[in-house]
């Protein structure tokens, strides 16, 4: 059985750091991509990050470029997502995501569309505000 667990949100403040964290379980780990995407109240899921199982490549949704890292520790079956100089309009739920999205052209081509991954977390709320 295939299980992805966010932990590490909550309520910050403008300005401040959170990292996120998803540990998966029921998958051979390093032959996956992963992804984060995030779903505002009333608004479509967004792209987040995502990072290929080929090598440091990553991928970033325009409003977070700059501000957020994604990563991985394969040996620990996890992907993070290290979010800086948070923002109001950064409160969302926050979703992991992983599946075998094929060769790295597939990847950079479909990495940031949630129908290309099977396997989600259950979810974790990030609340931006002062």
């Amino acid at each position: 059985q295939v299980r992805l667990v966010e932990s590490g949100g909550g309520l910050v403040q403008p300005g401040d750091s959170v990292r996120l964290s998803c540990e998966i379980s029921g998958r051979t780990v390093n032959k996956d991509d992963m992804a984060w995407f995030r779903q505002a109240e009333g608004a479509k899921r967004e792209f987040v990050a995502a990072i290929s199982r080929f090598g440091p490549n990553t991928n970033y949704g325009e409003s977070v470029k700059g501000r957020f890292t994604v990563s991985r520790d394969n040996a620990k079956s996890t992907v993070y997502l290290q979010m800086n100089t948070l923002k109001p309009e950064d409160t969302a739920v926050y979703y992991c995501a992983t599946d075998r999205l094929g060769n790295l052209e597939r990847w950079n081509q479909y990495c940031n569309n949630p129908d290309s991954y099977m396997y989600w977390g259950q979810g974790i709320q990030v609340t931006v505000s002062a």
